[in-house]
């Protein structure tokens, strides 16, 4: 399969994503093997907005949100993965076996690893791992459908 060698930056991935801050869970992607896997990356800092409320006193980065990330790095693969992406979104539809191992907290990197697990234009399944440092904070296995945009 093909691989891309650049690193894709924040204006490329808000010109394949329709999320904004302070949705946006994805500052770069590092490697990208189309229709196999991708990595991504999520700087986490005490700025997000989510920390206000979880926790104020010992902040915590919601495992939804680990999720979303995750989300949203498939989607960029999906995008990668098809030739005709452009007028179609990525819509997720369910999350499996979603288990959360680590504490995220402001100052911590998230490495995102996704892997495709079946592709298919109908319906597509991958599996995420997102780390810190060499720890596993979580995990998850998640479908994806389409929609014209």
């Amino acid at each position: 399969m093909s691989k891309i060698n650049d690193i894709i930056d924040i204006n490329v991935i808000k010109s394949i994503l329709p999320h904004r801050y302070p949705l946006l869970l994805v500052d770069r992607i590092e490697e990208v093997q189309k229709k196999e896997s991708i990595v991504g990356i999520k700087n986490v800092t005490i700025n997000e907005e989510f920390f206000l409320g979880h926790y104020p006193d010992h902040p915590i980065m919601p495992g939804v949100l680990i999720v979303e990330a995750m989300a949203q790095v498939a989607g960029i693969l999906i995008f990668y993965s098809f030739e005709d992406m452009e007028d179609r979104l990525p819509i997720f539809t369910s999350i499996d076996k979603a288990k959360f191992r680590t504490p995220v907290k402001p100052g911590d990197q998230l490495r995102i690893k996704v892997e495709m697990v079946r592709l298919r234009k109908r319906v597509s399944k991958v599996r995420g791992e997102a780390y810190v440092g060499d720890n596993l904070a979580a995990e998850a296995e998640m479908m994806f459908t389409f929609e014209e945009k």
